[in-house]
């Protein structure tokens, strides 16, 4: 995609001023998935060593197969990179090769002898080795002629940024094609630029939908790092590939988790939560673990409905609105507690632990959380998730927008019946500073076994503590 006049006019200069960047003339394509192409490369290597050695029957062929493809995925041997070296991948190509002819000697082929399980390992090694080079020079290939090409935007346009920007733009076989800067402090003399100053951070999400951006660097202009957090978020949804300079990275020593640029590190970022295969499969243990519960906690919901309405009266169902993800609000369940409801012109109160309407039922239900589990209709409607972010109210939402720092970024997935801030101790007349901050990390930080993790103590929570 070229960089046309109204992209550079940020600058008062045209595109002709920005010889590098006009030579971007042809529209990046990604339909060339690299994944699959090196995970088809494996696998033929796998079925072309078999063949060769003649040592294990079709049943052997797919635990082979599965085996080298899993412990390939399981040692990130599978991700794209900017950098590819086939000898950075011959550790894991090893380990997934031994575990590979293990499987297929031990589960379908138990009478492969010592030797021959050694050749198949030889021969598969190479094979893999071999397959997983050659496709390192296709790939390369494609980003240099763009039928593999990622339009980057770089945040930061001092120094280590223009350094990154011309690494790119001189070697296409990284598979970026930066289109433009973003800073805020605008570069003095801007004829130095390899590509144009776009506009400041604060243009970052409208940037990259105009442009069609996928891969972000940061480059750390001089904005502080605090200020770039809630902009950058704005990328979650935006099926954005971040990648960022770390600090110090002179003296940095370079994992295997950190990626390269013509000699400068960078880390990716994790990919948003909701991009991975992992977050449909927690909405899909939502709805089967929210109706299972409400199919077997009928009974009981039965008569804690009929304890509510001898207590209370009428109306055994609290509703209320709360905000979910993006903002949205929704309708809330629970059942009720209180003797009395909020009036139609009461204030919002924050915490009603000690309030006098709180009569034997309404205690109990609150002390052991059953008066949360009409959630689970919440849940199955969508609207929650078991574990999540606790939903607020929105004029608490309003104000504490206002008064906790980054606070709105906890909406970036749904609330649930728990969350990582309850297990912690963190309901009731808390810190929201604190809350904010620990909904922050399990967002961030979000896994299945993290949601485990929280299901389970949340567990003990009930039974051995006190609730709000």
């Amino acid at each position: 995609m070229a960089v046309t006049t109204a992209e550079a006019v940020h600058t008062g200069r045209l595109v002709s001023d920005f010889p590098a960047a006009a030579s971007i003339t042809a529209a990046p394509r990604t339909w060339l998935s690299f994944r699959p192409f090196l995970v088809g490369a494996d696998l033929l290597a796998v079925l072309l060593a078999l063949v060769v050695t003649s040592t294990i029957s079709l049943p052997g062929l797919a635990a082979v197969g599965v085996s080298v493809v899993a412990v390939a995925f399981g040692l990130s041997a599978y991700r794209s990179r900017l950098t590819l070296s086939v000898l950075d991948d011959v550790p894991a190509l090893g380990a997934a090769a031994l575990t590979g002819v293990v499987a297929g000697g031990t589960v379908a082929d138990a009478r492969l002898g010592h030797v021959d399980m050694f050749i198949l390992l030889g021969v598969l090694l190479a094979l893999l080795v071999v397959f997983r080079a050659t496709s390192y020079v296709a790939v390369r290939q494609a980003r240099s002629t763009g039928y593999i090409a990622h339009r980057a935007l770089v945040l930061g346009a001092g120094e280590i940024g223009q350094d990154l920007a011309r690494a790119a733009l001189d070697r296409p076989e990284h598979g970026l094609v930066p289109v433009g800067f973003l800073d805020d402090d605008a570069p003095r003399d801007a004829s130095l630029l390899p590509v144009p100053h776009l506009g400041g951070y604060a243009d970052l999400s409208a940037t990259i939908q105009r442009l069609g951006v996928s891969e972000i660097i940061v480059a750390w202009g001089r904005t502080q790092d605090s200020s770039l957090i809630e902009i950058m978020r704005e990328c979650d949804r935006l099926h954005c590939e971040i990648f960022a300079v770390p600090r110090f990275f002179e003296l940095q020593h370079r994992s295997r988790d950190m990626d390269e640029l013509w000699g400068i590190p960078l880390v990716r970022f994790r990919r948003a939560t909701w991009r991975s295969v992992s977050w449909r499969a927690k909405r899909a243990l939502d709805i089967l673990v929210a109706g299972t519960a409400l199919l077997m906690f009928a009974p009981m919901l039965a008569l804690v409905a009929l304890a509510v309405r001898l207590e209370l009266g009428k109306g055994v169902i609290f509703r209320q609105v709360r905000i979910g993800v993006d903002g949205t609000p929704f309708t809330l369940f629970k059942f009720r507690s209180l003797r009395l409801p909020e009036g139609p012109g009461a204030s919002p109160v924050w915490s009603i632990n000690g309030d006098a309407r709180l009569g034997p039922v309404g205690r109990f239900l609150r002390a052991s959380s059953i008066d949360e589990l009409p959630q689970l209709v919440n849940v199955l409607r969508g609207e929650m998730s078991i574990v999540g972010p606790r939903p607020e109210r929105p004029v608490f939402v309003d104000q504490f927008a206002h008064e906790v720092p980054r606070y709105h970024g906890r909406h970036r997935t749904p609330a649930g019946l728990t969350g990582w801030a309850q297990v912690n101790g963190l309901r009731g007349d808390t810190s929201i500073e604190e809350r904010a901050r620990f909904d922050n990390y399990y967002i961030q930080n979000w896994s299945l076994w993290l949601d485990a993790k929280i299901v389970a103590r949340t567990v003990g929570t009930v039974l051995f503590r006190r609730g709000s």
